[in-house]
């Protein structure tokens, strides 16, 4: 992957613009603010009526210096085409005698003849005040003492602009440099945020399959590189959940058929010991007889154990669940289990009330579930010589105890059908909303059901 592409470089170059815009925007910022400046002295000295100041100043410097105070005439009429050009200014002009000469227009507040003191007077109250005040001596070289005056409006030969007054722009500048570094910041990690959220709800998103889809990838650079690894591991699960999915099927399949293969020859071994047993045999026959007839059954019932819980596997195992009376159904499964107990010499121990327990059941699969309880006790607990079913409590609720007295959980566990027989009630236990719980000691094991 290209440096340029990557999240670190573009990071790298937002850190860069960031550190380069003190010392090097705020200078250009300052630079552009000064030429603003002056195009806008400029472009208000055009927009004036008469100029600027500093144009009508050398003006009037101008005129002054065209005329003599010899020539009194020629400087009244010079200064009465000037009033007429000029005609919102004052003019008029002083001999070297200090008197007053001619007054366009005339103005009541000036001396009639000017001392010293009255010059400088009047010098001093035209500084930096409104009218804008020139003043210029006769003559070429300025050398004589006759000198000529024009008082302008300031508000005709400048705009009403305060000093300074592009500094809001400058500073409008400045925010707006500010503002795009924090924009740019700001649209980087939200770009950022909004593909690892959109990484997220793809893994959080699945389909039909129970598995995340693949997601598009938008860039190759670090972000992208982690949705490529996102997508090569979908990829992956899909083809560990068909191959799963192949092999669960092949193992039912194959499973059904060893069932069937195994039956077949349990039935012709049946069909012989019946006849067998009609044959006159010693007592010690008897006995073969018996316990291979007991192994067989008990190689039947693993089978149908290991068919219903492949069923279970897969999920295919049907459930009918409906409000029924829970001691009903242990009465009935404890009826056709008593002779075989009676059988076994394992003595009964029954202790249910008459009020019904109603409780959401699968008829079929609660019977399964007493079953491969009573068929554990007939066949790991027989020594202790008895079973016990009643009413008790499991943490404060109501349960169903079934109780033996053999050699506790040790004798169950050794034997690989009990152990599948267990994992099948523990599977319909739970599709019911049961819970169970085994307490094993060594007066032997009690099995707790109760209704979560």
């Amino acid at each position: 992957m290209r440096f340029r592409q990557t999240l670190l470089s573009r990071y790298l170059l937002i850190v860069i613009f960031a550190f380069l815009f003190i010392p090097i925007v705020f200078p250009l910022a300052s630079i552009g603010y000064v030429i603003i400046q002056e195009n806008s002295k400029q472009a208000d000295d055009n927009f004036l009526k008469y100029g600027s100041s500093r144009e009508l100043t050398a003006m009037w410097h101008g005129e002054a210096a065209l005329l003599q105070e010899t020539e009194a005439a020629e400087v009244d009429r010079r200064l009465q085409e000037l009033k007429r050009k000029y005609k919102e200014a004052s003019l008029f002009w002083v001999d070297s005698s200090g008197a007053t000469k001619l007054q366009l227009p005339p103005q009541s507040l000036l001396p009639e003849r000017w001392s010293p003191a009255d010059a400088v007077r009047f010098m001093k109250d035209s500084i930096d005040s409104d009218p804008f005040t020139i003043v210029s001596f006769l003559g070429a070289e300025h050398k004589g003492r006759a000198f000529m005056v024009m008082q302008m409006p300031r508000s005709i030969i400048q705009l009403d602009r305060p000093v300074g007054a592009g500094t809001p722009f400058y500073i409008a500048a400045l925010i707006g440099m500010i503002s795009l570094f924090f924009l740019i910041s700001l649209l980087f990690f939200r770009r950022i945020r909004k593909r690892l959220i959109g990484l997220q709800a793809a893994m959080a998103l699945q389909g039909e399959n129970g598995l995340p889809q693949p997601i598009a990838i938008s860039r190759n650079d670090e972000i992208g590189q982690l949705e490529t690894a996102f997508n090569r591991m979908v990829g992956q699960l899909k083809e560990s959940a068909e191959r799963e999915r192949a092999e669960a099927e092949l193992r039912k399949q194959l499973i059904a058929s060893l069932s069937h293969d195994l039956r077949t020859p349990l039935t012709v071994m049946n069909s012989q010991l019946y006849t067998l047993q009609k044959e006159p045999l010693s007592e010690k026959a008897q006995a073969a007889v018996k316990q291979v007839e007991h192994k067989i059954s008990g190689l039947d019932s693993l089978i149908e154990n290991l068919l219903s819980y492949t069923l279970m596997a897969s999920g295919r195992y049907p459930i009918k669940l409906e409000r029924l009376d829970l001691l009903r159904i242990v009465r009935e499964s404890v009826a056709s289990w008593y002779p075989l107990w009676e059988q076994e010499g394992i003595s009964a121990d029954i202790d249910l009330p008459e009020e019904a327990m109603l409780l959401t059941l699968d008829k079929a699969g609660f019977r399964r579930v007493l079953d491969n309880l009573f068929q554990n006790v007939t066949r790991h607990a027989k020594n202790g010589s008895y079973i016990g079913i009643r009413m008790g409590t499991y943490d404060g609720r109501a349960a169903l105890v079934i109780r033996d007295r053999g050699n506790g959980l040790a004798a169950h566990s050794a034997s690989k059908g009990a152990g599948l027989g267990l994992a099948i009630v523990e599977y319909l236990l739970h599709e019911m909303k049961l819970g169970w719980h085994m307490a094993s000691s060594d007066e032997g094991m009690a099995v707790y059901i109760f209704e979560l």
